[in-house]
């Protein structure tokens, strides 16, 4: 496996986010072993690995939720663990797999929850909050459904609220977690979308975890494949996600093949 540091940036701008020699395990299993990586603004990463390989435990790990073995993360050339909990929300947001509501929260007030970070100790949300989580609703077609109680929502519903709130934190950095694998086709792609366009014209930068390489490979400018036994191989999404090193990757012999001039990835 390519564990190689070398940078393969698509951009001069610094980097949002850096790791050196980070070293996951769990009991007794090493996932990832020596990290040395980068991710910069206006890339998208995918990262990819069977189940149990240490996807969510990477993104929790470098969102600063979970606590990591050994080696360093850096965002803004910063320790993660040097920023207070408003200033890292400001920098980076995280989507997890499932949303768990416990309290009867409007549509509204859960994507105005997003906001917080901003409000310098004010307890009202100001006009321009209100107006940015209204046009992330409007985005991810669930404007009509502003005041509906969180509890009673479509798991789909549901999930494009939390990715509106997500758009309305409007943090450099977007760490998502299959944010598509409760959406229908149409959303799906719709979503996708959004998430290519904000990193194409405002330099944002995304990791997102998912199962579909297809959809992934219509976003992702770069891949993080693990492979489950520490070892990982990084780069762009022509290098990485190839037949040989998906096989390798996900356990199951993979095929690629091309229609309409774009590849299309087949298990076998």
């Amino acid at each position: 496996m390519n564990n190689n540091p070398t940078n393969v940036s698509l951009t001069k701008l610094p980097a949002l986010l850096n790791t050196s020699n980070l070293t996951i395990t769990v009991g007794c299993r090493k996932l990832i072993t020596n990290l040395n990586w980068q991710v910069n603004p206006g890339e998208c990463w995918c990262v990819i690995g069977r189940n149990g390989a240490g996807k969510t435990t990477l993104l929790r790990g470098l969102a600063g939720l979970t606590s990591t073995d050994s080696g360093k993360i850096l965002m803004n050339n910063k320790s993660l663990n040097s920023y207070s909990l408003t200033e890292l929300a400001r920098i980076r947001s995280y989507l997890p797999q499932n949303q768990h509501d416990v309290f009867a929260y409007r549509v509204l007030e859960t994507v105005l929850g997003a906001r917080h970070p901003y409000n310098d100790g004010h307890y009202w949300e100001s006009p321009d909050d209100l107006a940015l989580a209204h046009a992330a609703l409007s985005e991810l077609d669930v404007a009509d459904l502003a005041n509906r109680d969180v509890r009673n929502l479509s798991g789909g519903e549901r999930q494009r609220v939390a990715i509106a709130a997500l758009l309305a934190q409007d943090a450099q950095l977007m760490m998502l977690d299959e944010p598509t694998s409760s959406l229908d086709l149409a959303h799906q792609i719709s979503v996708i979308h959004l998430f290519s366009q904000r990193c194409k014209t405002k330099n944002k930068a995304i990791l997102m975890v998912s199962h579909d390489l297809n959809l992934a490979q219509k976003i992702a400018t770069h891949a993080l494949l693990l492979m489950g036994d520490g070892h990982w191989q990084a780069g762009l999404v022509s290098e990485t996600m190839t037949a040989a090193a998906l096989s390798d990757c996900l356990g199951h012999p993979i095929e690629i093949i091309w229609h309409n001039n774009q590849r299309v990835f087949l298990p076998f």
